[in-house]
């Protein structure tokens, strides 16, 4: 019986890559760089958002310099635009209201800055009461470290074998794996299905009721 559910945030309970895209666009376009399409994005998000920016930034231009420049550029723009148009996947509120109704605990852990995981949490899930809301915080190593997931388990007091952690990526899959959880793959996320597959997760999830029905919450 699973007492705690942590999921990842972008590409998993929202899909946020059009924002994440135009606000690096936005940056990138205020040094000169060239700019990349929204699908392009899709293969530089997950591992936090200096990473994003490394990723994004031309071949030659990659120092920490550049990147902190980027950043910089990047934080003010996507602070006021992060729910332009952002959005719940499609059955999420009802999965976590589901979960939540039924005694189970809910938390997230995100690669994402701290301030924009707490905003955009409070913005679309305002009824879900979190045991953690987690993103990428000084200190804290970012996914797929598993720290973030051992805090989250030691706050909630349950065991390992009683979580679950649900994300979208090959960084998630190797998180849960990392931290000895149960895993559960989103395909409908930023990553291809076969990126999920090659970590082998204890479920691939392509509609939201595959998760209530592998935890047995219908």
């Amino acid at each position: 019986m699973k007492r705690l559910a942590i999921f990842d945030l972008d590409g998993t309970l929202l899909d946020t890559i059009a924002d994440l895209a135009a606000a690096t666009n936005h940056a990138l376009s205020q040094f000169g760089y060239p700019t990349h399409t929204t699908d392009e994005y899709r293969f530089f998000v997950g591992n936090g958002i200096n990473k994003l920016f490394e990723r994004a930034l031309p071949e030659g231009e990659k120092s920490q310099q550049n990147v902190l420049k980027i950043r910089g550029s990047f934080i003010p723009y996507y602070n006021m635009h992060n729910a332009d148009l952002s959005r719940p996947y499609p059955g999420i509120e009802a999965l976590l209201g589901t979960l939540q109704q039924n005694g189970m605990q809910l938390a997230v852990a995100s690669n994402k800055y701290q301030e924009a995981t707490t905003k955009l949490i409070r913005q679309y899930f305002p009824s879900v009461r979190f045991t953690a809301v987690f993103g990428q915080r000084e200190g804290v190593p970012s996914k797929p470290d598993p720290q973030v997931i051992n805090e989250i388990i030691r706050l909630a007091n349950v065991k390992k074998e009683e979580t679950v952690y649900a994300g979208d990526s090959c960084v998630d899959m190797q998180t849960g794996k990392n931290a000895g959880v149960t895993t559960i793959g989103v395909s409908w996320g930023f990553r291809p299905r076969a990126e999920l597959e090659a970590y082998s997760p204890d479920l691939i999830a392509d509609r939201c009721e595959d998760i209530l029905r592998f935890l047995q919450q219908e």
